[in-house]
């Protein structure tokens, strides 16, 4: 349970709050980059509470501007992409994309009034089909060498799904392992999988452990005949989920929360591999999407939860789309969950520390030291130690082994 002080302090990043100043210190997704086509129209965004307008320049470089003219506060998402820049139509007011305003049409000739103009401009970089933005203070920290956005063109897939609610919440749902068994699990007969595992031990045994960049969560269960299935989730500062795709031993999947305002986020959402392409066309046929990256499920049709299919087919009636599945219970908890009135247990132990971690990076800004996993240096930029795996052993082996853990590494209580 946090106090509403506490709940504030990691819910709230719109500009000036605690979490927000804790948010701009690393790069942030702003749009896909399929969003953001070369000679595309400029692309309205709203990003940890500020309204801004993405655009590429003519050279193709995308830039990241404050939407209003500095001139009257025209919308420049209807600007002109032009003459290296963009251009508000109101009175022809030209900015790059550093801020800069290039040129003035209506004042007199020889006038420097256009010197003087700066407009809010946040710098970009384009990582696994993404278009990330630094919003913070003075020079960005170096884009940090995960891998997935690392890795070769076509070897990561990334979409992104809309949520009415605080990014928090969601970015928690990532991080309890013991739901597995529940909210997601189907009924099938045959062997067994990894989330026929999680539903056939669905009270697993968990170690927490506290990392340079975050939290990791491992789950271990029963199988019986002297197996245990054993699966690792990672919290990653200061809004990233790094987790196995259950039974695939050559990638994991990423859910990034970027928060829109306090009330709603995107979940961006990455599907890495390392030894094969990523079947793209199969990627973008998943998922019960529309268009515009909404749920086709959601709170106006319920969700189109099945009673029957809930006692044939899944435990939810939800369908067999997990990110629904998701969706459904973390927007149930409200726009922003009151955390206060929350009962937490054994299963809840990761929850508690990631949120200690957020907390602790929080006030390490706040009295002016720099938070953990902003990386500066090119040699702390190695991130071999986040590991995302999940698989069967023998119940004799040490599940330390097959994760590669460190055993002298302190377990969090």
């Amino acid at each position: 349970m946090l106090t509403i002080e506490e709940n504030a302090l990691v819910t709230q990043t719109g500009p000036g709050t605690p979490g927000g100043e804790l948010m701009r210190r690393y790069w942030q997704p702003v749009a896909l980059i399929e969003e953001l086509p070369e000679g595309g129209a400029p692309l309205p965004v709203r990003l940890l509470g500020e309204d801004l307008v993405l655009f590429r320049d003519e050279a193709g470089e995308a830039g990241l501007l404050g939407i209003h003219c500095a001139h009257r506060g025209a919308d420049l998402s209807y600007g002109r992409l032009e003459d290296g820049g963009l251009r508000c139509i109101y009175h022809g007011w030209l900015y790059d994309r550093t801020g800069r305003c290039l040129e003035q049409p209506g004042e007199p000739a020889g006038s420097t009034f256009h010197e003087r103009i700066r407009q809010t401009a946040y710098p970009c970089v384009e990582r696994a089909g993404m278009i990330l933005a630094y919003l913070g203070p003075g020079e960005p920290p170096l884009v940090p060498a995960y891998e997935f956005l690392s890795a070769p063109a076509g070897y990561v897939y990334a979409s992104k799904l809309h949520h009415e609610c605080n990014y928090h919440q969601a970015n928690e749902g990532n991080l309890d392992p013991t739901h597995l068994g529940y909210l997601h699990r189907v009924f099938r007969e045959g062997e067994i999988t990894s989330i026929g595992a999680q539903a056939e031990d669905r009270s697993p045994t968990l170690e927490v452990h506290d990392r340079r960049w975050g939290v990791s969560t491992y789950s271990m269960r029963s199988m019986g005949d002297d197996q245990r299935y054993v699966r690792v989730n990672n919290f990653v500062l200061p809004n990233l989920s790094v987790f196995p795709v259950s039974g695939r031993k050559d990638g994991y999947n990423v859910h990034w929360h970027v928060p829109i305002d306090d009330t709603s986020h995107w979940r961006y959402e990455l599907f890495f591999q390392r030894e094969r392409p990523v079947d793209v066309e199969r990627m973008r046929n998943l998922g019960e999407r529309t268009p515009d990256h909404r749920s086709v499920r959601n709170t106006s049709n319920r969700f189109l939860q099945d009673r029957e299919e809930m006692r044939t087919a899944t435990f939810s009636g939800l369908g067999r789309n997990f990110a629904a599945q998701d969706l459904c219970v973390v927007l149930g908890a409200g726009v922003i969950q009151d955390r206060t009135r929350e009962h937490l247990g054994y299963s809840d132990q990761g929850l508690v520390a990631v949120r200690r971690s957020l907390l602790r990076a929080i006030r390490e800004l706040q009295v002016g030291t720099e938070p953990a996993n902003v990386v500066r240096q090119a040699e702390a930029n190695d991130f071999q130690d986040l590991i995302a795996q999940d698989g069967m052993i023998p119940a004799s082996e040490d599940w330390r082994t097959f994760y590669g853990v460190d055993p002298t590494v302190a377990v969090l209580a």
